[in-house]
């Protein structure tokens, strides 16, 4: 028998229609990335060109903030196992988490230094965490096995979707209010002097997050959504998943597999934040970096659904696997390219976030016990984020040490072994299956 991190993933059948509190999720998250992706192309902009803060701070902040997503995601997804009085609750944590973000840009908005710019953030993403985990165990909850791929896929393609219009929002917002609003305040002023045309951004951000915030009221529970009080939740939680193996934390031994594996890639993965600042030092304006970063998103929402759809028929793994390769392509080109380069680049990277994003958390549900799906998810993200900050904080050293071009030689050969060691893996199980 093949190994399960090999075949996870592979279904069939993806005809019959998405639930409905599936689509309303896409709804909610396509409203909360108007908002978030007006401010996160920005971010680098404002922080290293308005504030004057070095690259190091910048990976800092970003790396902080997926630590922070995290560790709320791991705990949100381990109390939404659980519910309260017999039923498992979701619903809550996705209201507070879709909550939390407008508060978050608020502070962004009157930010003089860095370190404020980290608190807003931090709030932020507190909102994210909570809501990661227990929105993305209710669309698995809600949806068939057989169409899960698809379901994330819909829902990673709307969420971009949202994006897309936020990030074309923000360019059109730059332009209109001028380079010169943008502009770093000028030397013996005050930071907070420089960049008027970002605070306002910002704070039409926070206002349009309240849409999403009023969507998430017309989400409810899935049926019949029992709590970890269940027999076969016990069981797990003493550590013995479906086929009777024990494992760390009731979570099955291929579960651990794959989350190694994707904890192995993400060593080369720091925050996509860098990818813009190097847009900014080839000489591209603010609002040309935030348009370059929308090609991006379209080719991210137009990729998202088909990549959901194709996993659940060949297979996550190879899905994940052409999307890495692309990946360490994309960084390899950007440590080398000129202005003109970034714009095609970009444009390949979405097609990289397209097919790793929503397959990667189809195939965490894939091999998680239904009881532990929460909890599944919120670990996969904790490990996930913490070696983002990790590998955030490299290259925001890396880039003011050694030079700009260095984070992407070693993301590039980074996402290089990550791929050597998956073929590895899936040759082992070939073999083992023939043995």
């Amino acid at each position: 028998m093949a190994t399960p991190i090999v075949n996870a993933g592979a279904a069939a059948g993806t005809k019959a229609p998405l639930p409905r509190t599936v689509i309303l999720l896409g709804w909610v998250s396509f409203f909360a990335d108007v908002s978030g992706e007006m401010i996160y192309p920005l971010l680098p902009l404002f922080i290293v060109g308005v504030l004057q803060a070095s690259a190091t701070s910048l990976g800092w902040v970003e790396g902080l903030t997926q630590a922070a997503v995290a560790l709320m995601t791991a705990w949100a997804g381990w109390r939404s196992d659980r519910g309260r009085g017999g039923v498992r609750r979701r619903v809550p944590y996705i209201r507070w988490g879709y909550g939390l973000p407008v508060v978050g840009k608020a502070v962004l908005s009157a930010a003089t230094t860095w370190p404020m710019v980290l608190g807003g953030r931090m709030i932020d993403r507190v909102g994210k965490g909570i809501r990661g985990s227990p929105r993305d165990a209710l669309i698995a909850d809600s949806a068939e096995e057989s169409q899960r791929g698809r379901a994330f896929g819909l829902h990673r393609a709307m969420d971009t979707a949202g994006a897309m219009v936020g990030v074309l929002l923000a360019a059109g917002l730059l332009w209109w209010l001028g380079d010169s609003a943008a502009a770093p305040a000028s030397t013996g002023a005050a930071a907070g002097d420089g960049g008027r045309a970002f605070r306002i951004v910002f704070a039409i951000s926070a206002a349009m997050g309240l849409a999403a915030l009023i969507l998430t009221f017309l989400v409810k529970e899935a049926p019949h959504a029992a709590t970890g009080d269940e027999p076969g939740a016990r069981r797990a939680a003493g550590g013995v998943d479906a086929t009777g193996r024990r494992g760390v934390l009731g979570l099955p031994r291929r579960y651990w597999m794959v989350l190694v594996m994707l904890v192995m890639f993400a060593l080369a993965n720091s925050s996509d934040t860098f990818l813009l600042l190097r847009a900014r030092d080839l000489g591209m304006r603010a609002w040309v970096v935030v348009l370059a970063y929308a090609m991006y998103n379209l080719t991210y929402t137009l990729g998202s659904y088909p990549a959901g759809v194709l996993s659940d028929r060949i297979g996550r793994w190879r899905v994940i696997g052409i999307g890495w390769g692309i990946y360490g392509a994309v960084y390899a080109g950007f440590a080398v390219t000129g202005a003109v380069g970034v714009w095609p680049l970009l444009a390949v990277y979405g097609l990289y976030m397209a097919l790793t994003d929503g397959v990667g958390k189809a195939l965490i549900t894939d091999v998680a016990p239904n009881e532990l799906r929460g909890q599944a998810i919120g670990v996969f993200f904790m490990v996930n984020g913490l070696t983002t900050l990790t590998s955030s904080v490299a290259a925001g050293a890396l880039w003011d040490r050694v030079g700009h071009t260095a984070p992407f030689v070693l993301g590039a050969a980074a996402a290089g072994v990550a791929v050597v060691m998956m073929l590895v893996v899936a040759w082992v199980g070939r073999g083992r299956a023939g043995e």
